[in-house]
């Protein structure tokens, strides 16, 4: 099995209750490594995974659906880490959130001194009590004492359950009949009984996405080495059924297509949006999001955001109310429509829930980067 190069040095890595040693990087993407750190050059494409053509090149379009021009404003930190005695947390990220039963229920990422990573479940009527609201810590789930991180939430109409869909290595899924009970979920399965040959050949697969259209349900995810991958199952077959997973598309430079990849579809229209973090000199090494449309979720896929000039959501188009207390957009996920498998959102009210953190921090360290949560807008 070839080593994900960015893992290749052997470290260890407390995850839960379980050590783990870092040359499984076929597993554990890199979304360890720091923002400012030198991308590694993307490996070239075999037959095993197909290399795409070049996206089409950034230009002024109007997209059905969406405004002309992007420009948010952002809260400051509005969830933030907590602790109690059995749980020493120093960031709190990669969220996922939906309104239901008037309520919002985001799930996130936790990490822990010594880099132990997490997920912490928390609930609230408005935005305004975020900062209020408790965590419920995943730990305490039967199956979610371990690495679990990156979740991605929604209602599967076919099926008539809640679906929890996260990185423990592999892509995992979780069923619950109420995602405001953070006790109800079932005991994790993958989505795979093992890693897909290109996976194996290449290494690494992180930061997993589920959107379904009316015949198929597709997985996307990244592998941090400028690659973003889909997979796809027929929608009666899903959470089963996935098929080797093909490359989307890829850039020599590995951080302009990184991780944290977000696919919608945009209500009122045939189209979907892409966004997926990077950072490159355009952004000085910083994260921000770029962004594409397509008219199926086969693509292709036409960019809309380019860099970070002028990107989907970057400190280029970020004002910040009381001042700038981050400069990077990082991982995390729009307020959607509804909240089933189609991940529909409006256009005409577009927000944004990303982790970010403190410019002084220090970042030698990825396992301790104090990310917080904050919200944006769109003006």
């Amino acid at each position: 099995m070839k080593k994900n190069t960015v893992d290749a040095q052997p470290r260890m890595l407390r995850v839960g209750k379980v050590v783990v040693a870092g040359v499984f990087g076929v597993w554990f993407g890199s979304c360890l490594r720091p923002p400012t750190q030198a991308s590694p050059a993307a490996a070239t494409v075999t037959s095993a995974a197909q290399k795409p053509a070049p996206a089409a090149p950034a230009q002024v379009v109007s997209v059905p659906g969406l405004p002309s021009t992007f420009s948010w404003t952002s809260t400051g930190p509005i969830i933030v880490p907590q602790s109690d005695k059995g749980h020493d947390l120093v960031a709190v990220k990669d969220p996922t959130v939906v309104r239901f039963n008037d309520r919002w229920h985001v799930y996130a990422s936790s990490v822990g001194r010594g880099g132990i990573y997490g997920m912490v479940y928390t609930s609230f009527a408005d935005w305004a009590d975020a900062p209020k609201a408790k965590f419920y810590y995943m730990s305490k789930t039967p199956g979610f004492d371990t690495y679990v991180a990156a979740p991605q939430l929604f209602y599967f109409t076919p099926k008539k359950e809640w679906f929890l869909v996260f990185q423990s290595g592999p892509p995992m899924f979780s069923t619950s009949p109420d995602p405001g009970d953070p006790t109800k979920w079932s005991i994790p399965q993958p989505f795979y009984p093992k890693a897909p040959a290109v996976i194996e050949e290449f290494g690494g697969w992180l930061d997993f996405w589920v959107i379904c259209d009316s015949q198929f349900c597709h997985l996307f995810f990244s592998n941090d080495h400028g690659r973003w991958y889909k997979s796809k199952t027929p929608i009666d077959k899903f959470p089963r059924g996935f098929g080797e997973p093909v490359v989307v598309m890829d850039d020599q430079e590995a951080g302009r297509v990184f991780e944290a990849s977000n696919v919608y579809k945009i209500s009122g229209s045939n189209k979907y949006l892409a966004l997926i973090e990077a950072f490159d000199k355009s952004s000085n090494h910083r994260r921000y999001f770029r962004s594409w449309t397509a008219d199926s979720l086969e693509g292709p896929w036409t960019v809309l955001h380019n860099d970070a000039t002028a990107p989907f959501a970057g400190t280029q188009n970020v004002t910040f109310a009381g001042g700038a207390w981050t400069e990077d957009i990082s991982h995390g996920e729009m307020i959607r429509a509804g909240y089933d498998e189609t991940l529909a959102i409006d256009g005409t009210k577009l927000q944004y829930l990303y982790q970010g953190f403190d410019r002084a921090a220090n970042t030698s360290d990825y396992n301790s980067i104090p990310w917080r949560l904050g919200l944006l807008t769109l003006k």
